[in-house]
């Protein structure tokens, strides 16, 4: 039985649920899933002392570490995974613990699992942990993600690059920390890219990040629009794409050129080149 949209804690992530179940009881739901989706450790603790198995599922396969990290509670998840609880257990949508931590926004429960050996990337056809972090605006829980290694440009088939997702729900701090640590500025969803999600979402300030980092106004999507026509007419994101259509200057290409070759290191290796504070942080964005 797949919950509807409104008994649960979290919408949607497309056609993917955060499963867990609110109040009332579902004939396949165990005290050990409501001590877990409560937060009671103790209660949970006597429940597996008394011999209930910790892998115990419900009928959508929801189990109580599911129920734990989808309520943040990093306590109970951790005596659940101590007493064998699978790390990478799947819904029949294909939700883990780990997206539920995402979904959560708890980076306490995601930095755990991850220790105990959660896979962040489980398949492209699954929900990812990263765009629903970035999706909520759970920058913590991303920026843990990214530091085991995920890919900071994986593009779900129907969400996108995470900076695309950024940009289409307008999370302007996860914007920014994707950026600085070296998300492709125009790797987005197919031919659409972050900067054409943020016209389009009418978000100036994303804009003017996007362009700053380089992002090629002149690309075309699918519909062989660019930014710029998709913009409000006589609004701040067309103003802001019109002052960004003459060449950019020689500092800000300048810029660019050293980030590039750098790479994705940049934001570590740009202290080693021994350059005066002010150029130091002009190339690190400051």
């Amino acid at each position: 039985m797949s919950l509807p949209a409104e008994r649960g804690r979290c919408a949607p992530y497309g056609n993917y649920i955060c499963h867990t179940f609110q109040g009332g009881s579902w004939a396949d739901r165990s005290p050990l899933h409501d001590a877990a989706f409560q937060g009671r450790l103790l209660s949970l603790k006597t429940l597996i002392a008394q011999g209930f198995n910790v892998n115990l599922v419900t009928t959508d396969r929801v189990s109580a570490l599911h129920e734990a990290c989808l309520g943040g509670h990093v306590a109970c998840a951790k005596v659940l995974l101590e007493n064998g609880a699978q790390v990478n257990a799947a819904t029949i949508d294909g939700v883990t613990p780990l997206f539920n931590a995402c979904c959560s926004g708890s980076a306490a429960c995601v930095s755990m699992l991850l220790e105990f050996g959660a896979k962040a990337q489980l398949g492209s056809h699954l929900p990812s942990p990263i765009h629903e972090a970035v999706k909520r605006g759970h920058r913590e829980c991303m920026e843990t993600l990214l530091a085991h290694e995920v890919d900071i440009d994986q593009e779900d088939p129907q969400h996108g690059s995470p900076l695309y997702m950024a940009c289409t729900y307008q999370r302007t701090e996860c914007v920014k920390k994707l950026l600085e640590l070296g998300a492709s500025v125009n790797v987005g969803k197919r031919l659409d890219t972050p900067l054409h999600a943020a016209a389009r979402k009418s978000s100036v300030e994303i804009v003017v990040l996007l362009a700053d980092y380089g992002a090629n106004p002149k690309c075309r999507n699918a519909d062989l629009k660019c930014a710029l026509d998709l913009a409000t007419p006589h609004s701040k994101v067309e103003q802001a794409l019109l002052l960004r259509e003459g060449p950019a200057s020689l500092a800000q290409l300048c810029r660019l050129c050293i980030r590039r070759r750098l790479g994705r290191s940049c934001l570590y290796t740009v202290h080693r080149l021994h350059l005066p504070e002010p150029l130091e942080n002009f190339l690190l964005y400051r």
